[in-house]
């Protein structure tokens, strides 16, 4: 998995971090797992944006986050323990959901990460993703400012890619809206180029005229930016 460091983490908070009311349409998409009493694995938790709403959305349910960049859990400033895809620091059938937020296009080796992720999880347990797929990209906003990109897509895997690698089966796949930023100048305010995979993948030109044309935008265009990231569920093999 990616591992930020200090500037990155602090980029990151800035740019990609978004309000729980932003974030309200995922309450309802994950509310059917996060059922009181359950343990969750919040697995690539970053700056604890989803321990904190699952914390408040769902405060019967416990979560426990788990982050492999030092300087993340730190930026976050909640109890995080460190830990990796491929080595998860918890017993044998600990958690209910294993939920992964845009984590799993940084995950290397699927099939060793499926593994970790069926041994934590107890009978029944489910893998909740929230992620960008590479064939399921029309939803992001962003790549009408920033088309080139969309070339950063070719190290994201598929949905199937993602179950197959993991050893698991699709129960369920939509997208979900978000509000990630209540305007486009407002986006354009927040945008760091070192937070973000897709950005990263630009050169200096580039992501120079993306921002360009998103000012632009945002000067003339009012209201709500709203993108969608897919929720993707996965069972075991024999529970759907």
């Amino acid at each position: 998995m990616t591992r930020y460091d200090a500037v990155e983490a602090a980029s990151y908070r800035v740019a990609r971090e978004i309000s729980p009311s932003g974030l309200s349409s995922w309450r309802d998409a994950v509310a059917p797992y996060l059922l009181p009493g359950r343990t969750v694995l919040d697995l690539g938790a970053g700056t604890g944006v989803f321990v904190r709403a699952f914390a408040a959305w769902f405060p019967d349910v416990e979560v426990v986050a788990v982050e492999p960049s030092a300087d993340m859990r730190s930026a976050s400033g909640l109890p995080m323990l460190a830990g990796d895809a491929c080595a998860v620091p918890l017993p044998d059938a600990s958690v209910d959901v294993v939920w992964m937020s845009t984590v799993v296009h940084h995950v290397r080796d699927l099939a060793a990460c499926g593994a970790e992720l069926r041994r934590v999880l107890r009978p029944g347990g489910v893998v909740v993703l929230r992620s960008l797929f590479r064939e399921r990209h029309g939803g992001i906003g962003l790549f009408r400012f920033f088309p080139e990109a969309v070339r950063a897509l070719s190290g994201f895997p598929t949905a199937a890619e993602v179950a197959d690698g993991l050893g698991f089966v699709v129960a369920r796949l939509e997208a979900v809206p978000q509000v990630t930023a209540s305007s486009l100048a407002d986006r354009a305010s927040t945008l760091r180029q070192q937070a973000d995979t897709l950005l990263r993948s630009l050169s200096a030109e580039e992501f120079a005229a993306g921002r360009r044309r998103l000012l632009a935008a945002g000067a003339v265009e009012s209201g709500p930016v709203v993108d969608h990231l897919d929720l993707l569920v996965l069972e075991t093999a024999g529970a759907v």
